[in-house]
């Protein structure tokens, strides 16, 4: 399968508008309240597997504070040395805590001693919840006075109404085989199961074929993974 018709498709930006919440209602409406600033700011913390949208969350915060004229910042653990930025009214998140260096365990506690002074809002996560956190002691207490959430992946049936409804509005038919050869073998997050029927989409016109399971089985060693 050639490798053009994945190329020609580019990925959304994440943003909080675009994330289902599923069983996560609060935890959206608790990011949306992130983003005005605040003279008392309340920190947030979100846990969750791997691929329940963690990620897609602190982007899609900070995409929403950058654009409603406030200062942002996304950064991954691995992005974090020794400094992290520090300035008035900054929203500042963090993704994937648990893999932040001694030196980045240390930049994040001091942002957070400042944060009060300079009305800053941290939002990070991890995979685990804060108790279990492999950080330094005075880090983890302060990451568990920030308000905890839980990401509760979506289930299988509103994965399946999500892919219908996505396949649909590019005006495509997929059969309930096929959806449910996709939630079996494809990887679970929902933005690279979106990435994948839009590869299908586009496989089948291209080769001028119906939707079918060997099509999708092709697709599928072609599809590249999710970042």
């Amino acid at each position: 399968m050639k490798q053009l018709t994945l190329d020609l498709l580019a990925d959304a930006p994440p943003l909080l508008d675009s994330f289902v919440p599923g069983a996560n209602a609060d935890l959206l409406a608790a990011l949306f309240e992130c983003v005005p600033v605040a003279d008392t700011p309340q920190h947030l913390y979100l846990w969750g597997d791997a691929g329940s949208g963690r990620s897609h969350l602190l982007r899609g915060v900070v995409t929403a504070a950058a654009q409603a004229g406030r200062p942002a910042c996304y950064l991954r653990a691995a992005d974090v040395v020794d400094t992290l930025p520090e300035a008035p009214a900054l929203l500042l998140a963090v993704d994937d805590v648990e893999r932040l260096g001694a030196d980045a365990q240390i930049a994040l506690f001091r942002a957070c001693n400042a944060a009060r002074g300079q009305r800053m809002t941290l939002v990070t996560s991890g995979a685990v919840p804060p108790r279990d956190l492999p950080l330094r002691e005075d880090l983890r207490t302060r990451i568990g006075q920030s308000l905890i959430f839980e990401v509760k992946a979506l289930g299988d049936d509103e994965r399946a109404a999500i892919l219908a409804a996505h396949a649909d509005a590019r005006g495509m038919r997929l059969e309930a085989d096929i959806v449910q050869y996709l939630l079996r073998h494809a990887p679970r997050d929902l933005k690279s199961l979106l990435r994948t029927v839009d590869a299908l989409d586009a496989a089948s016109l291209e080769r001028k074929r119906a939707i079918t399971l060997p099509l999708l089985r092709d697709v599928l060693q072609h599809v590249p993974p999710t970042a």
